[in-house]
């Protein structure tokens, strides 16, 4: 106790003596609950160690983000771990704006001349937008409006998008916004309108007549804007991203115009956001319901924790694009490069070159898409051409809602294979399968994404009490790749059926598979049969045989005494010698003074029967390898209440066996339990099964055994015919 309290001592000391610094921010994972952490984090009688600002929206509810005064190495070391640590990182400070995202060539004055207003999709009576948006060459080169024609569809689902949020009062996107979230601000909805000072001009929608000529407003955008709006956002750091994600959502928009966009504002207008409101957007696109993540951005350092969310995003069947970068280089960033669960995008030109900017590296593109001149959406109701891979990502995006439309229930693996049916470029371009071409995407799919139930063996016969095994696979058809959940029923009276493991997931073409296990019950009580004890020494027949022989000639010897008087004392003795030599016989000798063996090993645990219903008993037998020198105790212990066995039993000297007994307490299903003794660093294992009651059993008859696999709004069924004797 001393020692604790010195130590505690010392650590105050050195908290309360540490230079006042800014609070350093991490992500950490804890075992502490978010109020455990809290106390942990401001010890009593001690300095503050940390602040918890609060959880990151994981499912386990152990992700959090803190600051501390301590680095990230005095975070890790501290002594004892009072903070339950797993792992923790920097939170680290993302920036949309860099690179080479310049506009490669001038603004053309004819980008965006065609201003007259279309309908959008051309099935809408209410939404329009501008026809050098709708009809734009990026448009034609990956074929949107011939996809969209021959296969039917305008997308699905639900598309999220991570970025500096949505102009929510957009014209062109009305209707299919969703309100989403901003985590810059903890507060509902993903305006990026809230982002603008008071005193910002906000210009009034203009028409072809009075529209003025493009501006360039940031890095990689050419605006057509009110000249005093471009000249507050052009050249003030403030606003250098802002528009960002009105474009990217406009571009997903118009790959798929019927899918619903949910905006959620994880970056502030000058182009930053922390790792941190990253991982909250992934947790809470894949808790609301989305069906693609789009991430126009990139990070060069690895991330544990974006690996975490994004592959919680993967196993809940969501489809995610990112962007491959701006530096024109071949290099590693994030989360491109996690191609398990994310497909990385390049920008291509109109002419299906790299564009200059673009990075490449099959290690981080999955597929390219033009980037040059992308004409989007921009806040207060007008339209804006951008350069860069972040306006590339979203085709891909919007591609993904196609697919959704097509097979509701397509997953990244099988969204990754359909886009890498792609329009192939130069090989030393670095751009992967190529540049995405949606009738080949779309067309690649030949059918809706499904599995077949089957069962081996499909007929089987048992005995009423007996228990029978089923292998069920669900085989994957057409890039089919989510989660099958099983269940069974059986048809039968007293009888029950087990799944294990309850789901399964494909792996390709690989089916999933699980094992569906029938347990019947006996019919009437069960007879255990008579055995003799075994609880004394072995019995020798011989030996028995001696003894009976001995006293038969004794009773001889008796009887002739009584009639030959004059022989008495001969055959007296002769009686005694022989019944000497057969006491010698059955008792073995006379004693033996060499010393004792060593002691037998355990053998085995029998339970007899190994099936019960509940409240009856078993026998259990064990048994040493030969018969024990003196009286040996074997311990015994059971798995499960459902079954109770006493602490021990003994093996009494010159037996070698015990019995003893397994009582059952009441159980609704068939319960497995397993009967453990223990002897002499030997254990041995016997298996018992309780059953329901039943006082009839199983039924003779032959009944239907239904495996059940279920995946989303997908579910099969096969049937095991099961004869019953």
């Amino acid at each position: 106790m001393r020692h604790r309290l010195w130590l505690a001592g010392v650590l105050a000391v050195l908290l309360w003596a540490a230079p006042a610094r800014a609070d350093n921010s991490f992500i950490v994972r804890s075992t502490l609950s978010l109020p455990l952490l809290q106390t942990a984090c401001n010890p009593l009688l001690l300095a503050p160690i940390c602040n918890v600002v609060g959880g990151l929206g994981d499912p386990l509810g152990q992700l959090f983000l803190i600051t501390s005064p301590l680095d990230l190495s005095g975070l890790l070391n501290l002594v004892g771990n009072p903070l339950g640590i797993v792992d923790a990182e920097v939170n680290q400070l993302l920036n949309l704006v860099g690179g080479l995202n310049v506009l490669p060539t001038p603004i053309s004055g004819t980008l965006m001349s065609d201003r007259s207003s279309v309908a959008y999709p051309a099935s809408s009576t209410t939404t329009t937008a501008w026809n050098s948006y709708v009809n734009q060459p990026a448009s034609s080169i990956v074929g949107v409006k011939n996809a969209q024609a021959a296969f039917n569809t305008t997308g699905t689902g639900i598309v999220a998008d991570i970025d500096t949020g949505v102009d929510p009062n957009h014209p062109a996107l009305q209707g299919v916004l969703l309100p989403g979230y901003d985590f810059t601000r903890n507060q509902a909805g993903g305006s990026e309108l809230n982002d603008l000072s008071s005193t910002f001009p906000s210009p009034s929608p203009c028409s072809t007549a009075t529209c003025p000529a493009p501006a360039q407003v940031n890095q990689s955008t050419a605006a057509v804007l009110d000249q005093s709006t471009a000249a507050v956002l052009d050249g003030n750091p403030q606003y250098s991203a802002f528009g960002h994600g009105t474009m990217v959502m406009g571009i997903i928009h118009l790959v798929a115009p019927t899918a619903q966009l949910m905006p959620l504002k994880a970056f502030h207008s000058d182009g930053t956001a922390s790792l941190s409101d990253i991982l909250r957007a992934i947790y809470y696109g894949v808790q609301n319901n989305a069906n693609v993540i789009n991430m126009s951005f990139d990070m060069k350092s690895s991330s544990v924790e974006l690996k975490n969310a994004l592959d919680y995003a993967n196993q809940h069947g969501l489809i995610c694009a990112a962007s491959a970068g701006n530096d024109g280089m071949q290099e590693t960033v994030y989360p491109a490069a996690l191609q398990s669960d994310v497909m990385g995008v390049a920008s291509t030109s109109d002419q299906d070159t790299r564009s200059s900017f673009s990075n490449y590296g099959n290690a981080i593109v999955w597929v390219a898409a033009p980037g040059e001149s992308i004409v989007s959406t921009y806040p207060f109701a007008t339209y804006a051409a951008g350069w860069g891979t972040s306006f590339s990502a979203p085709f891909v995006s919007g591609s993904a809602a196609l697919l959704h439309n097509l097979q509701s229930a397509i997953a990244q693996s099988g969204a990754a294979t359909a886009v890498a049916n792609a329009f192939p470029l130069n090989p030393n371009s670095g751009l992967n399968h190529g540049r995405l071409d949606l009738m080949t995407t779309l067309g690649s799919l030949g059918g809706t994404p499904d599995y077949g139930v089957s069962a081996s063996p499909s007929s089987g016969t048992i005995n009423a009490g007996q228990q029978a095994s089923f292998t069920i696979s669900a085989a994957p058809m057409n890039g089919f790749d989510r989660t099958v959940d099983w269940s069974c029923t059986i048809s039968a009276p007293g009888a029950s059926c087990a799944v294990s493991p309850s789901s399964a997931t494909p792996a390709g073409s690989n089916p999933a598979t699980t094992t569906v296990t029938l347990m019947t019950t006996a019919h009437g009580m069960m007879v255990t049969p008579l055995r003799l004890p075994q609880n004394g020494p072995p019995l020798n027949l011989w030996k028995i045989a001696g003894v009976v022989f001995t006293w038969l000639v004794l009773f001889v010897m008796i009887c002739s005494l009584s009639r030959a008087p004059r022989l008495r004392p001969g055959l007296a003795a002769a009686g005694v010698l022989v019944v000497s030599l057969f006491t010698y016989s059955c008792t073995g000798g006379y004693t033996n003074s060499n010393p004792p063996p060593p002691p037998q090993a355990l053998s085995s645990v029998v339970l007899n029967p190994s099936s019960v219903t509940s409240g009856s008993s078993s026998t259990g037998i064990v048994t040493l390898s030969g018969a024990a020198y003196t009286a040996a105790t074997v311990n015994l212990t059971s798995n499960a209440s459902a079954a109770t066995v006493p602490a021990s039993v003994t093996v009494a000297a010159g037996a070698s066996s015990a019995n003893f007994t397994v009582t059952t307490s009441t159980v609704t299903a068939s319960t497995p339990v397993t009967i453990s003794a223990s002897y002499g660093g030997d254990t041995k294992t016997a298996s018992l099964t309780v059953n329901p009651t039943s006082t009839a059993g199983t039924p003779a008859g032959t009944y239907t055994l239904t495996v059940t696999g279920t995946s989303g709004n997908l579910s099969h069924s096969t049937a095991v015919q099961v004869t019953v004797n």
